[in-house]
């Protein structure tokens, strides 16, 4: 009621107007005009929206609206028109490379996770030749390091096929020059997809069955022999497990383009996708990991007491568990920074697409993301595969290739 027009004043009305209707042309107005005032009708369509946003001559318009270099979606043609939100912004998609960071990281980008999938290649085939070359020598409870570095192989090929194809091949819609959203498709995406996300969990999977079968040798006591029968399990549910989440990721078309390395997979534009497709697993991977590896460094400690009051030499069993609380730092610690990534991206992405959207010249700078985080996470989920070659670094290796 209070925005009626009928109770707007009267042309004419000195007691309540203070100025009267322009109808002249702009060119004959007095000098001491600055502006022609505007008709009083035309006044009830410039008052100030609820919303808050002003006329732009007061302010640069407080609304978010899809600014370049994003890419606004216009026809209704478009897949994924009114189904994709960035920034607060509905029909806005985020380009092809991230639009946070200069050419010259984006350049840096491409050379820093070439290198390292390189060398994790490098490294991660000779330990499955190593291992392919005499395989009664690794038998278990070390056995499943073999099978996380052959994880990491198939890991580093999905980062080496995105170097090979480049990134607009594999992360962006050729059509409209965005990023892959929601998609089961075209087939280069999918295969980098299931590489890098099959396989990653598949590895993580396989660093629980590592402490597990520590903590059977260690704590349990229990022998290779007795370890090795339940190998079966031990394979169902590394491979059963991923091969489960990557087929739900595929039937709810979640895959989706990275725009900062170029490759396809799950949580870089959804974040409930990144939620309970990477952060969780990886959390509940970790902490079941770090449990059975607690629990085996315990069992370890007391068993070399025990021996050393008998007045037998440990030195073998210490240098087992050395190897292996080396090999537990190379894994622990690669794989909380890249949860902790996961965390710092989830947690801040919305703030910065909405910098992005909503933000005025003269503004406070706008929160942007940290080029050193990713480079860190690129790093440290490439960095296990080169560091589970330690492994085999020893006179035996060089025995086996000699043979």
């Amino acid at each position: 009621e209070r925005m009626s027009c009928d109770s707007l004043p009267v042309l004419g009305d000195t007691e309540v107007l203070c100025m009267g209707y322009n109808r002249t042309e702009a060119t004959t107005l007095p000098p001491f005009f600055g502006k022609p005032t505007r008709p009083a009708k035309d006044v009830a369509k410039n008052l100030t929206p609820l919303s808050g946003q002003r006329p732009s001559g007061l302010d640069c318009g407080r609304t978010c609206k899809c600014k370049a270099p994003l890419i606004p979606i216009s026809k209704e043609s478009h897949p994924l028109y009114n189904r994709i939100r960035t920034g607060q912004v509905p029909n806005c998609a985020i380009p092809c490379y991230q639009p946070y960071f200069t050419q010259d990281e984006k350049t840096f980008a491409t050379f820093w996770i070439g290198l390292w999938s390189i060398l994790c290649f490098l490294s991660t085939s000779t330990t499955v030749a190593t291992f392919l070359i005499d395989m009664e020598r690794f038998k278990y409870p070390e056995r499943p390091i073999i099978f996380l570095s052959a994880c990491y192989l198939f890991v580093s090929v999905g980062y080496i096929v995105r170097l090979v194809a480049g990134h607009a091949s594999v992360a962006c819609n050729p059509e409209h020059h965005h990023i892959h959203y929601e998609t089961t498709g075209p087939a280069l995406c999918t295969v980098v997809f299931l590489l890098l996300y099959f396989f990653g969990m598949a590895s993580s999977i396989w660093w629980v069955i590592l402490s597990l079968t520590w903590f059977l040798a260690a704590g349990m006591k229990w022998g290779n022999e007795a370890i090795a029968s339940y190998a079966q399990y031990f394979h169902l549910a590394a491979w059963l497990i991923p091969s489960a989440k990557s087929i739900a990721v595929l039937a709810l078309s979640s895959v989706d383009g990275d725009p900062v390395a170029g490759v396809c997979y799950v949580g870089n534009q959804s974040l409930e996708n990144l939620r309970g497709f990477v952060l969780a697993p990886l959390v509940v991977y970790l902490f079941t990991g770090s449990l059975f590896l607690l629990a085996g460094f315990v069992s370890l400690f007391r068993i070399r007491s025990v021996i050393k009051q008998g007045g037998t030499k440990t030195d073998k069993l210490e240098k087992l568990m050395i190897r292996i609380g080396i090999f537990t730092v190379l894994y622990t610690v690669p794989a909380t920074i890249v949860i902790a990534c996961y965390i710092y991206e989830q947690h801040n992405r919305e703030a910065w697409e909405r910098a992005q959207n909503c933000s005025c010249p003269g503004d406070p700078p706008r929160p942007k993301p940290d080029y050193a985080v990713f480079m860190l996470k690129y790093f440290m989920c490439l960095v296990v595969g080169i560091t589970s070659g330690v492994w085999i670094w020893s006179g035996k290796t060089l025995e086996s290739w000699r043979r």
